[in-house]
């Protein structure tokens, strides 16, 4: 046994040892045309929104209406304007804020058409400061399915626009029907 399995290691080493490439061959045909690589395209909407109050939810709401996206895997990212002191900020949402009254928290949901946008809170909404709820700026960017997310800080909305080549005046403007 242990002959026959000392000259199959040796038949096997004398084999794989000793290679010789030889001439390289001519060049093969061409192959057929393949598809053109994706490419890449955002866009981004910006909104002047107002909330419309409900009651009986106790949450602030408002609809934000834009063509279906190209694919329904497209992802659906949604930024708030805050202004301090003459500095724009776009806060990726959702987003917590911490008042003396409670948590109030930022949301939305969305669809490849819509996105809703949400105020809840863990108090009272019905008296809300109007700095919430009334001429409040709201971007959403739609980013392609096939864009490398994961190469990109998604929190920062300059970031995101400039890895999908979008310029500042091509940022489609929707009035809200009130």
């Amino acid at each position: 046994m242990k002959k026959i399995f000392s000259l199959l290691f040796m038949t096997t080493f004398l084999f794989t040892s000793c290679s010789d490439d030889g001439e390289i061959g001519p060049r093969g045909p061409q192959g057929p045309p393949g598809e053109d690589g994706a490419y890449v395209v955002g866009i981004s909407y910006e909104y002047d929104v107002e909330f419309g109050y409900n009651e009986d939810r106790n949450i602030y709401n408002s609809f934000l209406e834009f063509p279906p996206t190209e694919e329904p895997s497209d992802a659906i990212l949604v930024y708030r304007l805050e202004t301090s002191n003459s500095v724009e900020a776009w806060n990726l949402i959702p987003k917590s804020y911490f008042l003396d009254e409670g948590i109030l928290q930022i949301s939305y949901n969305h669809t490849d058409e819509d996105v809703e946008l949400l105020i809840e809170a863990d108090f009272d909404l019905s008296d809300l400061s109007t700095s919430f709820i009334e001429n409040q700026y709201y971007r959403v960017v739609v980013v392609p399915s096939d864009f490398e997310q994961g190469s990109v800080d998604t929190s920062n909305m300059q970031a995101v626009m400039e890895a999908l080549n979008l310029k500042k005046d091509e940022i489609i403007k929707i009035e809200q029907t009130k």
